[in-house]
């Protein structure tokens, strides 16, 4: 994750530097509706390779954008969400 120190003062520069890629808008624009599993992203992702997604849910994990949950169950089950953006 990053720090403040770290982020552009402009905010625009610093949206641009966290979720700029085409495929994080797309995946933001889904967020947006309801918490999603991995395979539903991709599928729904037309274009999108499995590498691409998951690069792109760890970093904006790592900066705070989404959450990914682990249920205890089998088979595991994982969903991503967006996180609370007023506290990032």
């Amino acid at each position: 994750m990053l720090t403040k120190e770290e982020l552009p003062e402009c905010p625009v520069a610093t949206t641009v530097q966290l979720i700029g890629s085409k495929w994080k808008l797309l995946i933001l624009r889904n967020l947006l509706q309801r918490p999603w599993r991995f395979n539903e992203l991709k599928k729904s992702l037309e274009g999108i390779s499995q590498k691409v997604l998951t690069d792109s849910l760890r970093s904006m994990e790592a900066d705070g954008i989404i959450a990914r949950t682990v249920y205890p169950e089998v088979p595991p089950r994982v969903e991503y969400a967006l996180n609370d953006l007023e506290r990032v």
